[in-house]
């Protein structure tokens, strides 16, 4: 018997040592099997995670971010005990015991799923394992993937401390809000970095790994709320916190910047704009898409903040005058429905969720609420209602007529409800009086005319505002970098400083008479924007009044060819068509480009190249994109001699001789004196050109100080005229006075450099003649010369551009903006320095024959 017993006891314990043998050579036959051809982890100890770019002004603030996904990287040892403890507590409370996977975990978890029948499935995975799921391998939920994943965290806790893997942990989970990490999380709900955080705000991050699309601190409060005190109680059980905190701790309310307890983060960012939009598509361009929105980069823009806002300002005030001029009412288009405007706490909420421009300053979105027989009562976002409401009174919309369905204009308004119905979501301001004190509200509109704006230094090529549109958020489109539009007579500064280096002065005479050209699309006819022609002119004056006749013959005399290659050479086009309708500006351009070209006139002709960025630093500090290349040549001594400043070599190429980048200079300043930028008032010296196209379609004008260039472009998207009274000098004008008001403010100006190699010389600037010392007067202008060249007398040498030239046209007449009739003529100072009067009809019939000169 007992024989019998011992051989069943042996083969039951043969059989069970048999089986476990098996079992063990299974399971590691399938651990081997699914041991090869797995992902290396060895590359985890250089983990470089996306991270934000960030970008910041000169003085260091953040202006702008952007990420695929956000997260703000943060060393082991900057993570504060009580986060880790946090997640440890709520993830894997084993974490520093295991050795990658922990086996009564996975045992608690399974005996759950057995008694609950598989509705209670608990994740038995360790932190070593998410962390392998995260990186290597794929999200699915399979007995394959769970294999591998154990592996995985085996070889990775025998290569990794414990701290670092912690660390790959907490910076790579995902926490909701396309928040990934727990600085970027942390930031996210709470608007505070990691160090200030308490216990139940810890806690409340630590819940979300579990599934963050259902635990939301709005729509699932009560659920996150029971989740974040289980991580307490888990934390004061494993001894990380004691219970008089946890007590404390769990009766606290779930507090959340998505609940209105704390400011936003983004709140606290200038809302985006055309400028760090700009940085980015350039960037984005140059060091790729994904390097930009996950690299983590530190990149030093280049702009000024109250120049940025100063130019918002100034192009908005131009935009939206001329658009109130025009006197049509648009609104916004948006209407919310009857039913939504019961109660103020109704409207409120659907008025937030109206996707209206948010960014134009001291403007607030509305919702006409009720009309009145003269005025309409509104409620306006971010504004209290008081006991008397707030209206749009009779007197605010006298100016507009409102554009029916069929596209016809109404009746002029008279009252509000000639605008607005009940329901419509507007646009408002508050008017102020002269003393600063509330007069009403008025409604605004986003312009259907649109413009941009841009001013950079003319030294370095620091851009120091850029707007591209009335509102960022209206459009996006950044129309000084993108849009290309025709520069009119602002181009024509390029044909005369190609005339300059061809060996024209500014007292050279040119043939202001019709023109008629043959081209394959028929017959052309230039014409000044006066209708008239003024006979044989100054160069100067050529410039000065914008005559088209003038600059057509310049580039036919020195050859299209010439006038190209000056444009290419400044940038102005990659390639310009050697057609003299291009000499008056008829091939299009970008602001942006304009811009930067008119700096090397300010400069003395050397090369700057525009810049939206002053560095670039990559996640690690290393700069990888520095502007400024000159070379500070005493910059390494220990000290200079007194009063010795620094020596700085520019390496900049020369683009232009400095003498003509003067005389063109001095030429300009004269259209800002006497043509047709004569509304400019400035305190300090300034040069520039306007530019008005066909039909008005295109208005410009690009002008600069002794350091500071800035231009202005307005026109619609859809090219259409802007009407018979708009000129580059009555839209641009008045926005580059605007800005530059404050710029002169801020960064001065002066006297613009007068280069080496050269003499004045006074010259009649309506005919040429040279004049003496002593000569005074409105004709006379010091124009300087270069060494060696003389001041060829008035009509000595005239340039015709090879073309006809009409008898008996005026000579010495005013140009446009010189005057008005009269035949009294001009007293002038001719060369003897007798003074005499030029007959206001005088005409080069009497002149070469034998006249005055």
């Amino acid at each position: 018997m007992l024989r019998f017993v011992g051989n069943v006891l042996g083969g039951i314990f043969s059989a069970l040592t048999l089986g476990l043998i098996f079992a063990a050579l299974t399971l590691g036959g399938i651990f081997y099997m699914y041991s090869r051809d797995l992902p290396s982890h060895e590359n985890l100890a250089q983990y470089t995670p996306a991270t934000i770019s960030r970008i910041y002004s000169g003085e260091g603030r953040i202006i702008d971010e952007f990420a695929q996904e956000r997260r703000l990287f943060v060393a082991s040892e900057d993570i504060p005990d009580l986060v880790k403890q946090a997640f440890i507590s709520a993830e894997d409370k084993n974490f520093y015991h295991h050795h990658g996977y922990d086996t009564r975990g996975m045992v608690a978890a399974l005996i759950e799923a057995v008694k609950s029948r598989g509705e209670s499935m608990r994740g038995a995975s360790t932190i070593t394992q998410q962390v392998m799921k995260n990186f290597l391998l794929d999200g699915s939920r399979s007995v394959e993937r769970k294999i591998k994943e154990i592996i995985l965290a085996t070889r990775l806790e025998q290569s990794l401390s414990k701290d670092k893997i912690l660390e790959l942990y907490l910076n790579e989970i995902f926490l909701g809000k396309n928040s990934y990490g727990v600085a970027a999380a942390a930031q996210t709900y709470f608007n505070k970095p990691l160090t200030e955080l308490a216990p139940h705000e810890a806690a409340m991050l630590a819940a979300m790994p579990q599934a963050p699309g259902k635990y939301d601190p709005v729509t699932a409060k009560d659920r996150v709320t029971e989740r974040r005190n289980y991580v307490l109680r888990e934390m004061w059980q494993n001894g990380y916190i004691d219970e008089a905190t946890y007590l404390s701790e769990k009766d606290m309310p779930l507090r959340s910047v998505q609940n209105g307890d704390f400011e936003a983060f983004r709140d606290a960012l200038p809302p985006r704009d055309y400028f760090t939009d700009e940085i980015r598509r350039q960037l984005s361009g140059v060091f790729g898409e994904q390097e930009f929105f996950s690299g983590g980069l530190t990149i030093r823009a280049t702009v000024d903040p109250e120049m940025q806002k100063a130019a918002a300002a100034a192009l908005r005030k131009g935009l939206e005058q001329y658009d109130r001029n025009a006197g049509v009412w648009r609104g916004t288009g948006k209407v919310l429905p009857v039913e939504e405007l019961g109660s103020e706490a109704a409207w409120r909420a659907a008025l937030a969720k109206v996707e209206v421009p948010r960014d134009v300053e001291s403007w607030f979105p509305a919702v006409v609420l009720e009309l009145g027989e003269s005025d309409a009562r509104i409620g306006i976002e971010g504004v209290l209602d008081d006991e008397d409401g707030h209206f749009i009174p009779a007197e605010d919309v006298t100016w507009a007529r409102k554009r029916q369905a069929d596209g016809k204009l109404g009746k002029k308004a008279k009252v509000a409800s000639d605008l607005v119905a009940v329901g419509d979501v507007v646009l408002v301001r508050a008017v102020t009086n002269d003393d600063g004190t509330f007069k009403r509200w008025s409604l605004r509109q986003i312009p259907e005319v649109q413009g941009a704006f841009m001013a950079m230094d003319v030294n370095t090529g620091r851009v120091l505002a850029m707007q591209g549109g009335f509102s960022y958020q209206d459009s996006v489109f950044n129309r000084t970098t993108q849009a290309t539009r025709q520069p009119g007579s602002s181009f024509k500064p390029f044909v005369y400083a190609a005339a300059l280096d061809s060996g024209f002065t500014p007292a050279t005479i040119v043939v202001d008479a019709p023109i008629e050209i043959e081209t394959p699309q028929g017959l052309w006819t230039p014409k000044n924007a006066s209708n008239r022609f003024y006979g044989p002119t100054p160069l100067r004056t050529g410039i000065e009044q914008s005559r088209n006749l003038m600059t057509v013959r310049i580039a036919q005399e020195i050859g299209m060819q010439t006038v190209a290659g000056y444009a290419e050479r400044f940038g102005v086009y990659d390639r310009m068509g050697p057609f003299l309708a291009n000499a008056l500006g008829a091939q299009e351009t970008t602001l942006f480009k304009m811009v930067a070209a008119y700096a090397m006139f300010a400069n003395g002709g050397e090369r700057v190249e525009p810049t939206l960025v002053d560095r670039v630093q990559d996640r690690f500090g290393k700069t990888i994109y520095r502007h400024d290349q000159r070379v500070c040549e005493n910059c390494t001594q220990p000290d200079l001699a007194p009063g010795q400043g620094v020596k700085i070599d520019t390496n900049r190429e020369r683009v232009m001789n400095a003498i003509t980048a003067y005389q063109l200079t001095s030429m300009m300043e004269g259209v800002v004196k006497r043509g047709s930028a004569s509304r400019l008032r400035l305190p300090v010296p300034i040069a520039g050109k306007t530019g008005t196209t066909n039909d008005a379609k295109d208005v410009w004008f690009i002008g600069y100080s002794s350091n500071i260039v800035a231009g202005c472009y307005i026109g619609f998207d859809q090219p259409k005229t802007l009407g018979e009274s708009a000129f580059g000098g009555t839209l641009c004008v008045p926005v580059f006075q605007d800005f530059m008001e404050d710029a002169v403010k801020k960064y001065g100006g002066g006297q613009f450099k007068v280069p080496p190699g050269g003499y004045f010389r006074k010259i009649d600037r309506f005919t040429g003649q040279p004049l003496p010392d002593d000569a005074s007067g409105d004709n006379v202008v010091a124009e300087y010369f270069r060494e060696g060249e003389d001041a060829l007398i008035g009509l000595g040498l005239i340039v015709d551009g090879g073309f006809a030239m009409g008898e008996n046209l005026p000579l010495f007449a005013y140009g446009e903006g010189e005057g008005e009739g009269g035949d009294q003529g001009k007293t002038v100072t001719n060369s003897q320095g007798e003074t005499v009067v030029v007959p206001k009809k005088a005409d080069f019939g009497t002149v070469s024959s034998g006249g005055l000169y």
